[in-house]
């Protein structure tokens, strides 16, 4: 690991991705990895680098992508000849030859990185750059002249394709992106049946540091395939059958048919190269790159579900929650809000709701049930391939490329337009059911199904973006738009008793966050009765409940993660209405920390003090390192960490807490501040030696029942 004033993930890295050519070579770079490609006698990636563990994770060459096209199978770019597949010598380069049946390369561009989304930020969000900064290296090929049939002597033309594969190259991050247009170029169609936009042949070091993901994700879909590598004849597995080559796919055609001067894009790969084997680590680069690719996920209002639609119930939320500082109102599901509505009357009514939440500060929007467990008709609805009847995964569930669809987009985003509202709750964005019927506008079978309903998700998605409507959804589409899912969330757990449900919640946020950044998941808070449990599981009447209440409150603001508080209002005392206020009040205070990573230091078990810890490092000087001579902080912008330590236990508890301060950018002392949340009284700021591991010791002692925060300053 490199030291904090060198760390990308500390100070950013502010050398810019660049493209350098020469002796047939091209090399992508950003200082953190670079990518090298030889353009003679074919086009392929020779060397694939972590420039800062200075290690490469290739270990032989592959073809840059193989598509099906028409039943045939052919590779794009490429080498032949590497007489081993355990390493590949740079000596071998120079002998290795063209194989003729695969596409050819023409030429490269060389452009910056544009967006793949609509989003301008309209929300608190981290100041970011969007579209990121970076390159984009754009190389096409042409298919081959002719190839002969493998089952015959004849030979067969392919059609007139161009492939065209682009690698954009992030500044500051360790994350390259790579995906695939298909054009036809030719006078007949042709079937697109299926594509691989990425194959590596990863050496066994590397490959628990190389993360894959796409944008192709929904409902678990992997589009990342580990499996053997037939051309590895000497690893140590007798039967060839170590998992070493990773190939980016569809797990399902794509299917399409191209016309005549028709175009296909791929999904987007997106590779992030790690630079150490520990969790923390891993998951802080993941997060910044999600931070870097799709700065929409830091946007996190502070929201309320209200269970009723009516003007009267809505505008005892909307000024509940402009009294205690919320921001966003969400009609949720069961309340009897219909977005899809072409009623006059109704659209009128929604409306001057928005027009009172605007007047007060506070956003406001609905749910709708997009497509899973919603039967339409048999016409529309997805046809299970095996029964040839109506059916998925959920019972019934509409098909995103039937004709329904133009009327459920058009009316949902109407109502939106029409009303002014701001927030978009979709259960059920489209989850990778396939449908088989031959009658469905926008797919023409089975093929293609799983594909043209992921686009027509993603297609609305980006609409509701470009109009600065926040998305909250339950699957994973970041990289396509939606700003928050689930933080852990499981629904039968909030019809437990308080006081389990509480500790298991805070469990939750403790193991999601190693992968999401606080802002990219949602909690959830069953001010009312949810999936049973009755009294002992549920918080109204508020103030006779306030204690646990608070421990709501105090988890979810103090970790940064923003709940659905579910229920017909925020308070119901003075006294509740003080509490809410507190912790909303402790949230803005500290935003910008809450809103950062999170470093993991005690899980909670129920038996002890549990921790965790944000950092937000500020790019420091050598001479704001830390000096114990320093005059003692006194504002809240020179925080650089947040600990929030939680007592659930009855009894008093004392712990020696190691607290690890590498990721604050600080390494010779720190003033730190510890206040009371219970109360919010902070107390005198002490100035402490950080050790060689970067950690400092503090003596914590807690009263029962309680929760502390410790407030780490840089001078």
């Amino acid at each position: 690991m490199s030291t904090g004033q060198q760390d990308w993930l500390i100070n950013p890295c502010v050398q810019p991705a660049t493209i350098d050519s020469g002796q047939n070579r091209l090399i992508l770079s950003n200082g953190l990895i670079s990518r090298c490609f030889v353009t003679t006698p074919n086009f392929t990636t020779i060397n694939y680098s972590n420039l800062v563990t200075e290690s490469s994770l290739l270990r032989g060459i592959k073809p840059e992508a193989t598509l099906v096209v028409d039943g045939q199978q052919y590779a794009v770019g490429g080498l032949l000849g590497q007489p081993d597949y355990a390493y590949l010598d740079p000596e071998w380069i120079e002998d290795l030859t063209n194989d003729p049946s695969t596409f050819q390369f023409q030429q490269y561009r060389v452009n910056p990185i544009n967006t793949y989304y609509p989003w301008m930020q309209r929300r608190h969000a981290t100041s970011t750059r969007y579209p990121p900064s970076g390159i984009r290296l754009s190389v096409d090929f042409l298919a081959p002249a002719k190839v002969s049939a493998h089952t015959s002597t004849s030979v067969i033309e392919p059609a007139n394709l161009q492939v065209t594969i682009h690698y954009d190259l992030y500044q500051g991050i360790p994350v390259l992106a790579k995906w695939i247009e298909v054009n036809n170029l030719g006078r007949c169609e042709v079937q697109l049946e299926a594509l691989s936009s990425e194959i590596l042949a990863i050496n066994e070091q590397e490959k628990h540091r190389l993360h894959i993901e796409s944008d192709y994700a929904f409902s678990q879909m992997k589009t990342t395939q580990w499996g053997p590598d037939v051309d590895y004849k000497t690893q140590t597995d007798y039967h060839y059958q170590m998992l070493l080559l990773m190939t980016s796919t569809y797990p399902l055609g794509p299917g399409v048919i191209l016309e005549p001067g028709q175009t296909f894009a791929s999904f987007r790969t997106f590779e992030l190269l790690h630079d150490s084997d520990d969790r923390e680590r891993k998951g802080l680069a993941r997060r910044k790159m999600y931070r870097t690719i799709a700065p929409q996920v830091t946007e996190n209002p502070i929201f309320m579900h209200v269970r009723q639609s009516n003007p009267e119930a809505v505008r005892l939320a909307i000024d509940q929650c402009a009294s205690v500082g919320f921001e966003m109102v969400i009609m949720t599901f069961g309340s009897g809000f219909n977005i899809e509505s072409e009623d006059p009357d109704y659209i009128a009514q929604m409306k001057r709701l928005a027009d009172y939440a605007h007047s007060k500060g506070v956003e406001i929007g609905g749910y709708t049930l997009m497509c899973a467990s919603r039967g339409i008709s048999p016409e529309f609805n997805c046809i299970d391939p095996e029964t040839r009847a109506p059916g998925s995964r959920f019972g019934q569930s509409a098909c995103l490329a039937s004709k329904w669809t133009d009327g459920y987009f058009r009316r949902v985003l109407n109502f939106m337009d029409a009303t002014g509202m701001d927030i978009i709750e979709t259960d059920g964005p489209y989850h990778g059911d396939v449908c088989a019927s031959k009658n469905h506008i926008y797919h023409h079978g089975l093929e293609d199904s799983q594909l043209r309903q992921w686009q027509a998700c993603v297609d609305f998605y980006h609409q509701c973006q470009q109009r600065g409507i926040y998305i909250n959804s339950p699957d994973h589409y970041y990289l396509n738009g939606s700003n928050k899912c689930g933080m852990g969330y499981r629904e039968t757990n909030f019809s437990l008793p308080r006081e389990r449900q509480i500790l298991i919640a805070r469990q939750n946020i403790y193991d999601a966050t190693y992968e999401k950044t606080p802002s990219m998941g949602w909690m959830f808070v069953p001010l009312v009765e949810y999936h049973g449990g009755g009294e002992a599981a549920t918080f109204e009447p508020l103030h006779q409940h306030l204690a646990d209440y608070e421990w709501h409150l105090a988890q979810n603001f103090g970790s940064g993660v923003i709940a659905c508080y579910r229920g017909p209002r925020l308070y119901d005392t003075e006294e509740t209405k003080a509490v809410v206020k507190k912790w909303v009040g402790f949230y803005k205070r500290y935003r910008t920390l809450l809103e950062s990573d999170l470093i993991h230091i005690r899980r909670p078990d129920g038996g002890s003090i549990d921790c965790m810890l944000h950092v937000n490092p500020v790019e420091l000087s050598p001479d704001l390192t830390g000096d114990t001579s320093a005059s003692q902080p006194d504002s809240v912008d020179t925080a650089v960490g947040l600990a929030m330590l939680y007592n659930p236990v009855r009894q008093p508890q004392r712990i020696r807490l190691n607290l690890p301060l590498y990721y604050t950018g600080l390494s010779k002392t720190t003033w730190i501040r510890r206040g009371r949340g219970l109360d919010m009284k902070e107390g005198e700021p002490a100035c402490y030696t950080i050790d060689r591991d970067y950690n400092v010791q503090i003596e914590i002692e807690m009263a029962a029942r309680s929760i502390d925060y410790l407030v780490v300053e840089a001078d």
